[in-house]
């Protein structure tokens, strides 16, 4: 075959494949969405089974409410893409729900319907730098392109397993994810000795952290279907919409991200090298 054959010969096999990439249907891995949301739940020892049922159908109550979905419904896009993911130590993360797009209410429903598809797990220690960095991860896998990217971390004390949580936090925020907290200080489950009291100062020192990055501290369980419906409102909203200021005018302010250390980031570490005679739990 001669050079100049060999030459057409390439230039309609490069043709024919161009072709053929331009006829196959957009990836999944382009399609937009105002937010892409990792819900991180603690289900470390420390919570009991009345609580991991409680958080569960709080998050449930809270994506088919009327207020996410009209937050939901004011973004460019419309819609969001979301992750349930439940852990405790380091090597103890699990998604209940994988990577699914939230656009209308049967949208919400089916990811309830995920949620309530099997009982919630639990497992020794809290690493949250260990579920920040699981989190990260499911961004890279996720296939969409979101407007934000945020963490909404839940959990009831301090990190005490994992790299340093300010250190990973640090970390996630220089790749542009935003990470939000809900410090339960509810003093239910095992291992009280293990709390802190300053629980919400922890999360907003060494936990949240991005630009608009905010956490809404519960103080008793009675608190918590509401604290999660009025979070995931704020950050799917964006602090300059219509929405965070009604928000705010009829609750407490929410607690923004202090721009000093004012906490003991490894006071975590510190109690459960000190333990001794506290049962090995969280």
């Amino acid at each position: 075959m001669s050079a100049f054959a060999c030459a057409r010969h390439l230039l309609s096999a490069c043709a024919a494949f161009a072709l053929a990439l331009w006829m196959m249907p957009a990836s999944i891995a382009d399609e937009p969405v105002d937010v892409e949301l990792v819900l991180a739940v603690d289900v470390s020892l420390s919570m009991s089974p009345d609580e991991l049922e409680m958080q569960r159908h709080g998050y449930a109550a809270a994506l088919t409410h009327d207020n996410v979905l009209q937050a939901i419904a004011d973004g460019a896009h419309g819609k969001i893409a979301v992750t349930y993911v439940e852990w405790a130590g380091t090597s103890w993360q699990r998604v209940i729900v994988p990577w699914t797009v939230i656009a209308s209410r049967s949208d919400a429903e089916r990811v309830v319907a995920q949620l309530s598809a099997q009982p919630p797990g639990s497992a020794r220690r809290t690493s949250i730098s260990g579920a920040l960095a699981f989190g990260n991860d499911l961004f890279a896998e996720s296939g969409y392109q979101g407007t934000k990217r945020v963490i909404d971390i839940s959990g009831d004390g301090p990190n005490n397993q994992g790299a340093p949580v300010n250190l990973t936090r640090d970390e996630l925020i220089k790749q542009g994810i935003i990470i939000n907290g809900l410090p339960l200080m509810t003093r239910g489950g095992f291992s009280g000795a293990y709390d802190v009291n300053n629980l919400d100062r922890y999360y907003s020192d060494c936990v949240i952290g991005g630009p608009g990055a905010f956490m809404i501290p519960v103080n008793d369980w009675t608190q918590f279907p509401e604290a999660i419906r009025r979070k995931l409102v704020l950050e799917l909203a964006g602090p300059a919409s219509p929405q965070w200021a009604a928000e705010e005018a009829t609750h407490p302010p929410v607690v923004l991200v202090q721009d000093k250390l004012a906490t003991d980031c490894q006071v975590g570490e510190k109690m459960w090298r000190n333990r001794s005679w506290m049962l090995d739990s969280r």
